[in-house]
């Protein structure tokens, strides 16, 4: 009885590598055994750049936040904590979001944080 050589299993590995690969230049796109490399490299770091993104995000709502906070004269830790005290559950992208789109609704949040302020 003959030996099984992988048939079409091996191609079908294979080629599911050069379809991911596709785009990549030179003989990353082309052979195999690079194409897998780069694949995997691919791979790893779009998983830690989705990581990434949130932390870059945040990063971005808490300086818009802070800058919004500032103009209504508040800085942006006793907006927060003022908040908490007064138990808005608002979070940070919404705040940012709001702080841009409609600075007369973020005054009234931060007059009710400063209130929240003042009495602790």
């Amino acid at each position: 009885m003959p030996r099984a050589r992988g048939g079409n299993k091996r191609k079908e590995s294979r080629k599911k590598i050069l379809t991911l690969a596709k785009g990549f230049k030179g003989k990353r796109g082309r052979s195999h055994r690079i194409a897998k490399q780069a694949v995997m490299k691919a791979l790893k770091n779009s998983y830690i750049g989705r990581r990434l993104k949130k932390r870059t995000f945040r990063s971005l709502w808490i300086t818009r936040i802070g800058a919004a906070a500032k103009q209504n004269g508040l800085s942006y830790s006793t907006l927060i904590g003022g908040l908490e005290k007064q138990n808005v559950a608002l979070n940070r992208k919404m705040l940012a979001d709001i702080a841009a789109r409609d600075p007369r609704t973020f005054s009234e949040i931060v007059k009710t944080a400063k209130g929240a302020a003042s009495k602790g």
